[in-house]
């Protein structure tokens, strides 16, 4: 997922940032209101976690100028422990779920997974290729029943291409799921992470559409 974290505590912000870019995502970080707006106007997220209490104005404030555009990406709020009407506003205004702070980080993990998977439309969030078995609830592949493991950016290629099963991918979209704003990314990143991806469950999973990009195979691991 492309995730846009809004939040002015720097310790938190950037330790959050860097966990979640090791679970896989790509993600932005800003601290105010005004900056968030324009990362929100240059890309195109599937995840906001958005703090309340910004130097610039209310998060509540963002969460509803969101939600008046229409915009169905996940939100999840954080907030102090003792705010309480601040979180059942949040909630109010189109908020997904909240999270307290000071919060475990595996517990931050397990909420965006949680609040993710209400927007796979994906029948019980398992998709079956052939040989392939994807399992997005938990982030799991497997081919003839085996685990196969990997990377945590080869499972988020997976991962976008199944919650667009049936589309092409470009090979814009796919960096912009797996790499934030000002990242350096390699020329052939994507075809590496593909190539690496095949090895491990054979050619038939992923298909080149030359010129436009990448999608799942129906015949998988063949």
């Amino acid at each position: 997922m492309r995730i846009l974290i809004v939040e002015d505590e720097a310790a938190l912000g950037s330790a959050v940032r860097d966990r979640l870019r090791r679970a896989g995502h790509a993600v932005d970080w800003f601290t105010t209101l005004d900056d968030s707006r324009a990362a929100l106007s240059a890309a195109a997220y599937d995840f906001l976690l958005l703090d309340l209490g910004l130097p610039d104005g209310s998060g509540r404030d963002l969460l509803r100028q969101v939600r008046r555009g229409g915009s169905a990406m996940a939100i999840l709020i954080t907030t102090a422990q003792d705010q309480i009407s601040d979180r059942i506003a949040g909630l109010s205004d189109g908020a997904d779920d909240y999270i307290v702070k000071p919060y475990d980080f595996d517990e931050l993990l397990a909420r965006l997974d949680a609040v993710s998977r209400r927007y796979v439309a994906l029948v019980d969030n398992r998709l079956e290729l052939g040989e392939v078995e994807i399992d997005l609830a938990r982030r799991r592949m497997s081919r003839l029943g085996q685990d196969v493991a990997l990377t945590a950016r080869e499972w988020a290629v997976i991962e976008l291409l199944a919650r667009r099963a049936g589309a092409i991918c470009s090979r814009e979209q796919i960096e912009d799921a797996l790499y934030g704003l000002g990242e350096e990314i390699e020329s052939n990143a994507i075809e590496v992470f593909v190539s690496r991806v095949r090895k491990k469950v054979g050619p038939g999973l992923i298909r080149t559409v030359r010129g436009r990009g990448y999608c799942l195979a129906r015949g998988a691991g063949a």
